[in-house]
């Protein structure tokens, strides 16, 4: 499981943060200024930041996902993708509050 956040302080170590709570947390227990680095997939780290993240074996964070969970994301992404417009026009009105967004 890839990190959400890098965090660099102007003094300190940096830090890797895998979730809003982490981040949330970061911010009540460190006064200092930090700069904050969003990843949004993969694709953004170079090299040495996906193994240090992602593929060492160990540090790295592994995500159980059930077959259940890829059938449901394959049945959503179809119905999302796909050239039916009433259903997903009623997935969107029925889920619209659960969206994360990050604006």
């Amino acid at each position: 499981m890839p990190p959400l956040y890098k965090v660099i302080p102007a003094k300190g170590k940096e830090q890797y943060l895998y979730d809003d709570k982490a981040l949330e947390q970061y911010r009540k227990t460190h006064k200092g200024s930090f700069t904050l680095q969003r990843y949004k997939g993969l694709g953004e780290m170079d090299a040495q930041q996906l193994w240090e993240t992602t593929l060492n074996p160990e540090t790295r964070i592994m995500q159980r996902v059930e077959i259940e969970d890829a059938r449901i994301a394959s049945g959503i992404t179809q119905m999302l993708m796909g050239t039916e417009v009433p259903p997903r026009k009623a997935f969107i009105y029925e889920h619209a509050q659960d969206a994360l967004l990050d604006v």
